[in-house]
C-alpha cells in the first residue's frame, strides 16, 4: 500500500490520468491525497470531479479556493470570472451530486504526522487548533445555513487572526488562511496581492512556512496553491503546485519514501498565477 500526495489538478484530467498511470496506481491498495483545487482554469474540471469522486475512500481531497468558488457559483453566491472554465460542471446532469460531494470535502486532513491543507496555516495555529478551526468551516459548509456562509465568504478582511473573532469574519479568516494565503507577517497578518516567487515578498512579509516559531512546525505540511513557488520538498513541508494548468507539470510524491513522479502539461506554457 502506498499513499501519494498530488498537486493542484485544476481541471487537467488528461495529465491526471497520465500521472496515475505513471505511478501504477492501484485503487485496491493505494491512496491518493489531493491538495485541493481539483477544478478551474483547465479544460476538464467535470471529468476530474467525476474521476476523484468515483475513487471513493481511496482518495482524500481538501478544499481549495477554486473548489469553493465552484460551489459558490452553483449556489448563486458568486459570478463567473473571465478566467473561469466551470460552465461544463454547472450544466452537467450530475451537477447537484458533484456539488454536494465537493461541499462535503474537508478543509484539512491530518494523518500520521502529515497535515494536508490547500494554502497554509497561520503561524499562531497549532495543528490541533487548526483541526478545530477547519471543523468550524466544515460545519458551516455542510449545515443548513451554507448558502449564507458562501454569501459572506469572499473578502480579504480581517487580514489577521484573533481568537475573539466571531461569526462570518471568523470563518472568513480561516478560509483565507487555508485556501488563499501565501505571504504573512510575523504576527500572522496575511497579504493577498502578491502571487509571485519568494523573492517578491512585500516588505515585512514572508512565506507563511518561514515564519519563526510557527506552531504547526512539528507536523509535515502538504500544500499546493502557489504555482510560482513550485515544487518545494524540505523538512516539514511538501509544496506540490508545479503549475500544470499553466504549462508546468503535475506532481505526485509517495509519502513513504518521498519518491517524486511528474508528468508534463498538455497545455501551452503560460504565465503562472
Amino acid at each position: 500500500m502506498a499513499t501519494y500526495a498530488i498537486g493542484d489538478v485544476q481541471g487537467c484530467y488528461d495529465e491526471l490520468r497520465d500521472l496515475v498511470a505513471a505511478i501504477a496506481f492501484d485503487p485496491l491498495r493505494d491512496r491518493l491525497w489531493f491538495v485541493g483545487d481539483l477544478v478551474n482554469r483547465g479544460p476538464a474540471s467535470l471529468q476530474v470531479l467525476r474521476y476523484v469522486r468515483e475513487l471513493g475512500e481511496c482518495a482524500v481531497s481538501v478544499l481549495g479556493n477554486h473548489d469553493l468558488h465552484l460551489i459558490a457559483l452553483a449556489l448563486g453566491s458568486s459570478r463567473q470570472r473571465g478566467e473561469d472554465t466551470l460552465e461544463e460542471v454547472l450544466r452537467a446532469p450530475d451537477r447537484d451530486e458533484l456539488i454536494a460531494w465537493l461541499r462535503a470535502r474537508p478543509m484539512l486532513h491530518v494523518e500520521e504526522g502529515y497535515v494536508m491543507v490547500h494554502a497554509g496555516l497561520l503561524p499562531q495555529w497549532s495543528t490541533d487548533q487548526a483541526v478545530t478551526l477547519a471543523g468550524e468551516v466544515e460545519a458551516a459548509l455542510r449545515g443548513p445555513k451554507h448558502q449564507k456562509f458562501f454569501a459572506h465568504m469572499y473578502g480579504s478582511k480581517p487580514a489577521r487572526w484573533k481568537d475573539a473573532l466571531e461569526g462570518w469574519e471568523r470563518l472568513r479568516v480561516i478560509v483565507n488562511a487555508m485556501t488563499r494565503m501565501r505571504f504573512c507577517s510575523v504576527d500572522g497578518t496575511m497579504e493577498f496581492a502578491s502571487k509571485g516567487e519568494i523573492t517578491d515578498a512585500p516588505a515585512d512579509f514572508m512565506p507563511w512556512f518561514e515564519v519563526p516559531g510557527r506552531k504547526s512546525a512539528a507536523s509535515t505540511l502538504i500544500c499546493g496553491h502557489w504555482s510560482a513557488l513550485g515544487l518545494k520538498v524540505m523538512p516539514g513541508l511538501l509544496a506540490l503546485d508545479t503549475g500544470c494548468v499553466w504549462g508546468g507539470k503535475l506532481t505526485a510524491i509517495r509519502l513513504d519514501d518521498r519518491k517524486l513522479t511528474q508528468v508534463a502539461s498538455h497545455a501551452r506554457p503560460a504565465k503562472f498565477s
